[in-house]
């Protein structure tokens, strides 16, 4: 793996990881009644997001271009982390409402 390809590899990896603790800080946040906080939470969560797609556009571009890139362990691991930030995302955008709905009763 060159030095491009883990520069890639750390930016999703970092990214995902960035906006999943993001995330789980919104719900902490919305567990606490701190409504305002998980909503910059998410929003946070989002931009880490944003960034990691960036990431993925790019290699996509480059693909499409031919430069074919290297699929190896720390790619997919790179991908799963993505895969699983966007889920907690969403899982944690649901919480935060459901807390929202809950603290309005």
């Amino acid at each position: 793996m060159d030095e491009k390809q883990q520069e890639i590899v750390m930016g999703l990896i970092i990214n995902g990881g960035n906006a999943k603790g993001a995330a789980f800080e919104a719900i902490k946040a919305a567990k606490d009644g701190d409504f305002e906080t998980a909503d910059k939470k998410l929003e946070s969560a989002d931009e880490f997001m944003s960034q990691a797609h960036n990431v993925q556009t790019g290699m996509l571009t480059a693909e499409a271009n031919g430069d074919h890139a290297e699929v190896n362990l720390l790619m997919v691991h790179a991908q799963d982390h993505i895969m699983n930030a966007i889920t907690f995302r969403d899982l944690a955008g649901e919480l935060v409402d459901l807390y929202r709905k809950l603290a309005a009763q």
